[in-house]
């Protein structure tokens, strides 16, 4: 889909209202991540070096459209000002005379943060009045929110119908790299789904067999797989309810010439803790009394093998229980693997997904693939093939 980016907008001297996501985790009062904010500042920098009044706002957590001190903003003003290194001014609401006072006062290049939109109800029922007062603050909307772009919000999908809207940079490369992924591909494509159930990602699944030309299925959610075709799994988590879905899924890819992947071997405990007695034995020799916690070596061998043959490649959810040693094994081996081939030139590599992100900063390669997205909701329905309300409100 063609959207409209920042190229050769003029912004000095005008207020940008930008759209950020500063719903970053805090844990006891403190930040534990700045990814989030630091992938937005080379926005920012452009915007406030062009002579933009730049004017950021965000949600933050579930206020339930009520004001709630401990989910305000200004935590994140600090960090931001602290990452850009450089003073960021902070308004005590997003609308109404304080957002408006604290604009007017905003100098060429100056930054500001409005307070947590979701304080208003207005914004999560994308309300025209409320989306009109956040827009009456700006001359042009940027939206740099990609993570955002799947809530039909005030200050996602509102505000871009009442000013000239544009993509960020952020944005843009999230875009172009899903677009290069899934919508125009370097052939043969190769996704790997995992996760713990079927139910979860039945649109995923179903979007994926009609685009890549190799799927692999890991996770618990490959037990159901495996169950629905007669395969005696043990005690591992899987979904009996979805066992006829599964079949209908390898149906579908089997008509769609997509090739399905699943576990040869498996890597099982009888208990599930850190560091219990494992055995790795065939998918079809599970012991009754056992669970499948992690895919085998002899899986991750051939999926290895198959590497050298893909062009791209797309990942959501790891191949096992990787928070829990040694189920981790799996998912590390390949994310390296997947990891040299990107750094090598030979594979497009685009992953996204709160658990994958964590799985890849766990093996050490979240900075060597060729793009992660830090998109939880809005990255696994684009895969989806569903259209995203701010992403189609920049449609060029």
């Amino acid at each position: 889909m063609a959207f409209r980016t920042l190229d050769g907008v003029a912004v000095a001297g005008k207020w940008v209202l930008l759209r950020a996501d500063l719903n970053v985790p805090v844990r006891n009062g403190r930040i534990t991540d700045l990814t989030r904010i630091e992938r937005l500042c080379p926005t920012i920098r452009e915007l406030s070096a062009a002579g933009a009044r730049v004017v950021v706002c965000s949600h933050f957590d579930r206020p339930n459209g009520q004001r709630v001190r401990a989910m305000s903003l200004a935590p994140m003003a600090v960090a931001l000002g602290e990452v850009l290194r450089r003073k960021v001014r902070f308004a005590e609401d997003c609308i109404g005379l304080p957002a408006e006072q604290a604009a007017e006062a905003l100098g060429a290049g100056d930054v500001m943060v409005l307070e947590n939109t979701r304080f208003h109800p207005g914004e999560e029922a994308n309300d025209p009045a409320f989306a009109a007062e956040l827009a009456a603050i700006a001359d042009i909307f940027v939206n740099d929110a990609f993570s955002a772009a799947h809530r039909a919000h005030a200050s996602t999908e509102g505000v871009a119908k009442l000013l000239p809207s544009y993509a960020g940079r952020l944005m843009q490369a999230e875009l172009e790299a899903l677009e290069a992924a899934l919508a125009h591909p370097v052939r043969p494509v190769l996704a790997i789904v995992g996760g713990s159930k079927v139910s979860t990602k039945l649109d995923l699944l179903g979007n994926l067999v009609s685009r890549v030309d190799v799927l692999v299925i890991g996770g618990a959610m490959a037990n159901t797989f495996l169950a629905a075709q007669g395969i005696a799994v043990g005690r591992s988590l899987q979904e009996a309810e979805m066992h006829a879905t599964a079949r209908d899924i390898l149906a579908r890819a089997a008509a769609a010439n997509c090739e399905i992947v699943l576990p040869v071997d498996a890597v099982v405990a009888t208990e599930f803790r850190p560091n219990p007695p494992t055995q790795t034995v065939p998918v079809a020799a599970v012991p009754a009394d056992a669970m499948i916690l992690d895919v085998g070596p002899a899986t991750v061998g051939r999926l290895v093998e198959r590497l050298a043959g893909v062009k791209t490649l797309v990942w959501n959810g790891p191949l096992g229980a990787f928070e829990t040693p040694p189920f981790d094994a799996a998912t590390v081996a390949l994310a390296q693997a997947v990891a040299a081939r990107t750094q090598a030139g030979a594979l497009r590599s685009v992953a996204g997904g709160g658990d994958t992100v964590s799985a890849l900063r766990h093996a050490g390669v979240l900075e060597q693939m060729s793009y992660v997205s830090s998109a939880g909701g809005a990255f696994l329905e684009w895969m989806e093939g569903k259209t995203l309300p701010g992403v189609a409100a920049l449609a060029a």
